[in-house]
């Protein structure tokens, strides 16, 4: 019988063998409290492949010692969930995954509706899209939804280590002799897929062979062919590639066309493209900003096609957006206004909203979504007409300050001063 691989065999078994996610299986921590009080609820875990969605729903599994069933919403069919109910029913409880939620159609829907109200099925989905926008609402509300995040290269390391050691599920039974070097690179090279830096360090140990004292070499060349990327200069806690990241998005902001070029090729070269793009959206919005807002627009196009491409011709519109993103007036105006509110915010500095922006449905108000008083924008010349929309306590408030950098916040600014004096 052939041996499943590696990354399987490493699934955690409980809770604490999760790698990162801390924020979710940590001490104290929302899955971790439902596990330990075994009071379970179906729940959705989003985020990118191979950062631990599996791993959870197999480790709150065993766990909790429910049994544990696995099922895809679009190659398992409506019988397949049937045997599952039907399980639920003798055991009393089973612990279903259901791989690409987001794609579950509308009789598998219904099917596993009462399941899941009456708690016999506790649903796990599991898919790498944003379920506020790709989930039924329908599943959607019977569900809390929690968003995993890549694994940092230190977690990534800690379960490369765990496979070296483990004797019973890993490869603790060898010799195995793997350099600083190499084991960084399975983990930083994989950019927090754990399930892929497994794969590259079992086909490492696999496709190489050992010495004459039966002791097996794993080198950072071997690393990179079996990961197919290339190794970037990497210190101890793996730091260095988050500095080059940094390098990069402060090159842009400072307006350094070449330093900016220049770590975009040592992303490049380290096939980082998932890290490039991230970057270089939050680049647009938050360091061009309302500045150059059509940027914005032609990064995600940029990032889209570079993706479609892939390596090495995805460097074309990588390096389109980078200059332009580099050249581009710049403006901080807009985090800087959302922040300041989301301040206040946690600081309990709010208010009422005034009464005549309150919901008029249960007021008896004879115009249908307004409030008594409000007086409504469209009936005015121009559009405008002034009232008083802040909270009493923060009416005089003012998050935006306007920067003047570039041709579109000048033209923002100048109604958003009109409108401030008339107020």
């Amino acid at each position: 019988m052939q041996q499943k691989p590696l990354a399987f065999r490493m699934r955690p078994r409980t809770i604490e063998e999760v790698a990162g996610q801390q924020h979710l299986v940590g001490e104290g921590k929302i899955i971790a409290r439902m596990v330990k009080a075994k009071q379970l609820t179906s729940m959705i875990l989003y985020g990118p492949p191979g950062i631990g969605k599996t791993s959870i729903a197999s480790a709150i599994a065993g766990s909790t010692k429910y049994a544990f069933r696995t099922l895809n919403a679009v190659t398992n069919n409506k019988k397949d969930m049937e045997i599952v109910a039907a399980e639920a029913k003798m055991s009393g409880k089973v612990i279903l995954l259901l791989d690409e939620v987001h794609r579950l159609d509308k009789a598998k829907q219904d099917f596993l509706l009462p399941y899941l109200e009456n708690g016999m099925i506790v649903l796990i989905g599991a898919t790498t899209s944003n379920p506020y926008h790709a989930i039924n609402p329908a599943i959607r509300s019977r569900c809390q939804i929690f968003e995993l995040k890549p694994l940092t290269p230190n977690e990534v390391t800690q379960t490369l280590v765990r496979a070296l050691e483990d004797e019973e599920r890993g490869y603790g039974r060898l010799k195995v002799d793997i350099t600083e070097d190499a084991l960084q690179h399975f983990a930083q090279g994989s950019g927090g897929d754990v399930r892929s830096s497994l794969n590259a360090l079992e086909l490492a140990i696999l496709s190489s062979d050992p010495d004459e004292n039966n002791v097996i070499h794993v080198d950072v060349q071997t690393a990179e062919e079996c990961l197919q990327k290339k190794s970037i200069a990497a210190d101890k806690d793996g730091d260095a590639h988050y500095d080059v990241l940094s390098g990069f998005q402060k090159s842009i902001r400072g307006s350094d066309v070449n330093a900016a070029l220049h770590y975009l090729g040592r992303l490049i070269e380290a096939g980082d493209l998932v890290s490039i793009s991230r970057r270089l959206i939050v680049i647009a919005y938050e360091d061009i900003g309302l500045a150059n807002p059509q940027a914005g627009a032609r990064t995600l196009a940029a990032i889209e096609t570079a993706e479609r491409l892939g390596f090495p011709e995805a460097r074309i519109p990588l390096a389109n957006a980078v200059i332009e993103l580099c050249l581009s007036p710049k403006s901080n105006s807009a985090i800087l206004a959302i922040d300041a509110a989301l301040s206040d915010i946690q600081r309990g500095i709010t208010g009422d909203v005034p009464d005549h922006l309150k919901d008029a449905h249960y007021k008896g108000a004879k115009e249908l979504g307004r409030g008594i008083g409000y007086k409504y924008p469209h009936d005015y010349e121009n559009g405008w007409v002034p009232q008083q929309y802040l909270p009493d306590r923060i009416k005089n408030k003012q998050y935006y300050l306007p920067k003047k950098t570039g041709k579109f916040e000048q033209a923002l600014a100048s109604v958003y001063e009109k409108l401030t004096r008339k107020n």
